[in-house]
């Protein structure tokens, strides 16, 4: 008796997935930086798909494989450009913390990350996706930075418990964002050293605003 051979079943995206070719870490990168280039340029609603491929020296379907529309690019850039490659700073104490955190959000500020910041900041207002991925991106892990500073230094007794938990990132980092934000200098001519000591001017006040003491 012959056994018959079951019939096959249709692959599904694992499998296809699995045999296509993977995709290309540096191809994404250039895409990503060829997408912040053009907005810097041209802002947000003179960036096309097309700019950005040929900035990077692809086609648009290399990129349509990837992001489906301009929206969809810009949020992964967001994502590539934003807070997360720095950690946790501990120091052993509050000064010492802050100033990290400090001078890490202006680094940010005048780096590639301001540059995408300002280039979207006016689309976001009435662009709820692009808003939430530049709050996601820029905002969100940067305050969760300061809270666990500020925990911490209670925990030490170094402070006593703060009020309003949620709000300390925005009182922290605001004067940060604003200056670099307002200044009539494009924040990635500001050198790293400028950079620096302008987070060092501010740390004292932002020291007395969650109830620490300046030597």
């Amino acid at each position: 008796m012959t056994r018959s051979t079951p019939p096959s079943r249709p692959e599904g995206p694992a499998s296809a997935a699995r045999r296509g070719r993977p995709r290309d870490a540096a191809r994404d990168r250039a895409l990503l930086d060829a997408t912040l280039a053009v907005l810097a340029e041209q802002g947000y609603g003179g960036l096309t798909t097309a700019a950005v491929a040929a900035r990077a020296g692809v086609s648009t379907a290399t990129l349509y494989r990837r992001w489906s529309s301009k929206e969809e690019l810009v949020i992964a850039a967001a994502a590539l450009h934003g807070e997360g490659v720095y950690e946790q700073p501990d120091t052993g104490g509050l000064e010492g913390d802050l100033r990290v955190v400090l001078r890490d959000k202006a680094a940010t500020m005048t780096g590639e990350g301001g540059r995408l910041i300002r280039a979207l900041i006016g689309e976001a207002a009435h662009n709820t996706a692009l808003a939430q991925a530049l709050v996601g991106a820029f905002l969100q892990p940067v305050y969760r930075r300061v809270e666990e500073v500020v925990r911490r230094a209670v925990e030490r007794g170094e402070i006593p418990p703060v009020a309003d938990v949620d709000l300390l990132g925005e009182v922290a980092l605001g004067p940060v964002m604003s200056h670099f934000l307002l200044t009539p200098r494009p924040p990635d001519d500001v050198d790293p050293a400028t950079a620096r000591a302008t987070a060092d001017r501010l740390l004292p006040f932002v020291l007395r605003a969650v109830g620490g003491r300046t030597d």
